[in-house]
């Protein structure tokens, strides 16, 4: 299917007003969404301002006292299958329209965003009735014996604000946990990638959840995303985004002192040790640096090599590099589209420019695409310096720096040193040394032999700038309630 074909999906089949209590309901304004293949318009979306804000979360404290506050675990736990079979139901027309608004090869949501979702879904379904406490033993309260236990609740009303790189996959991350707990949300999607949450909260009415339960305010996040920061009534926010405005969302947050889950930005390592299988090794590096055009908050960019296979590596990622086929989505060929928008090219073409600035060698790539859109050819420095900005700061985008190292220590002395710590890679045939290196390493994901071993039983998260609290698993919902103890003096 062309982008032109996929564009009809959008106006007939995508509703793009807000969705407050149950209710779509046009805002006073707009905005345009553009496709990152040509620039051009492919849907006008309602732009929520403080008032619709409000709403919204006014709805969502009413659903949270209401019939959702009531309903048992197991049937919140049959709402989330039944939504979980819909997104499969609908899982085609959902990976086309990610594909179509981020610009990503149509077969990456389809392998990866789209079933990840469903399978977020039917995990936290699993949970919803599990949700315990603990009975606890104490030496009694003035003599006289207690029985003490905590139980769980949930927070209350959650913000919960989508990022545009994979809206739909972090949408479940943050909605199965939270909805599984029994909490009420609040969705503001991405401008930059409205489609795919919008098309998810229509299912989400489909399945049968009540009014009010989730709500979805699309909008601009200095209008729409600051109000609903900022709202009084408002429990936790849960923020997935750079570290720039995750810290302005904590210092909002602190006002009211909400809880938040802040997972923010990353300069993962991908560390190669000798006896690493190199095809192999530059296969995973090649799919951690270009997946999704590298606008991938774990994109394994610092390519940290030892001096051994250096050359070697150097040379194979060099060509595996200059076989990516930028196209539209749509395209069989296509392997690497366009990134998201202009100000994003033009982010990402800077820095191609400081690091030939800076005197890394470039190997592969390094300009623009010529042909419509927002492309930039995949690109790979090799002899990078630590202390290089290509090193240090996150490009988000298809842009990798190679980094030769001596030995072990100084591998890890090179990974640690960032301000961020989401993930790294690990490719080696030594499980020793892997479980030894994956301890030393300051990441909240480390991954051996594969990037990206991604799952919803996992937790997930990053350390320093990377961000604050986990995502997924069992730790989601610990994340997602609030712990009370109670005491009966007997």
């Amino acid at each position: 299917m062309t982008t032109t074909a996929a564009r009809k999906l959008t106006p007939n089949s995508v509703r793009t007003e807000l969705f407050i209590g149950g209710a779509w309901q046009p805002a006073a304004q707009t905005f345009d969404v553009v496709d990152p293949s040509d620039g051009g318009l492919l849907a006008q979306v309602s732009a929520a301002d403080a008032d619709d804000v409000d709403r919204a979360v006014t709805a969502a404290r009413r659903a949270l006292n209401g019939t959702w506050g009531s309903m048992s675990g197991a049937d919140r736990g049959v709402l989330l299958n039944r939504l979980a079979d819909l997104i499969e139901r609908d899982g085609d027309f959902l990976a086309r329209l990610e594909a179509l608004d981020i610009g990503k090869p149509i077969g990456q949501p389809t392998v990866l965003d789209i079933p990840n979702a469903i399978a977020t879904f039917r995990h936290f379904a699993g949970w919803a009735d599990k949700i315990q406490g603990a009975a606890i033993p104490t030496a009694g309260h003035m003599g006289r014996p207690t029985h003490s236990y905590t139980v769980r609740e949930p927070i209350g009303v959650i913000a919960a604000i989508i990022p545009w790189n994979t809206p739909l996959m972090i949408a479940g991350w943050k909605l199965a946990p939270a909805l599984a707990a029994g909490n009420t949300l609040v969705v503001k999607p991405a401008e930059d990638a409205p489609l795919s949450v919008l098309h998810l909260v229509k299912l989400i009415d489909e399945a049968g959840f009540p009014p009010g339960v989730v709500n979805i305010v699309p909008g601009l996040g200095k209008v729409a995303g600051a109000a609903l920061v900022r709202h009084r009534d408002v429990d936790k926010v849960s923020f997935t985004g750079s570290p720039e405005v995750g810290r302005d969302i904590q210092q909002a947050a602190a006002e009211s002192f909400k809880r938040v889950t802040l997972e923010l930005g990353g300069k993962s390592p991908q560390i190669v040790l000798p006896d690493a299988d190199v095809d192999a090794a530059v296969q995973g590096i090649a799919m951690g640096l270009f997946f999704n055009q590298g606008e991938v908050c774990a994109a394994g960019t610092r390519i940290l090599v030892h001096r051994s296979v250096y050359d070697r590596v150097v040379a194979a990622l060099g060509d595996a590099t200059r076989a990516q086929v930028p196209g539209e989505p749509f395209d069989p060929a296509t392997t690497i589209g366009p990134l998201v928008n202009r100000r994003q090219q033009e982010r990402v073409l800077a820095y191609i420019e400081r690091g030939k600035a800076e005197g890394a060698r470039l190997v592969a790539g390094g300009g623009r695409v010529d042909r419509a859109g927002f492309f930039v050819e995949p690109t790979v420095f090799a002899d990078v310096t630590n202390d290089s900005t290509i090193a240090r700061e996150e490009i988000f985008g298809p842009v990798g720096a190679v980094i030769p190292f001596d030995d072990v220590d100084e591998a890890i002395r090179i990974a640690n040193d960032t301000e961020y710590g989401l993930a790294a890679t690990i490719w080696t045939r030594d499980v020793t040394l892997a479980h030894t290196l994956a301890h030393k390493v300051q990441a909240g994901a480390v991954w051996v032999n594969g990037w990206a071993a991604l799952n919803p039983a996992l937790p997930w998260g990053g350390v320093k700038s990377s961000g604050i609290g986990r995502e997924l698993g069992w730790s989601g919902i610990l994340a997602n309630t609030e712990e009370k103890t109670v005491t009966v003096v007997l």
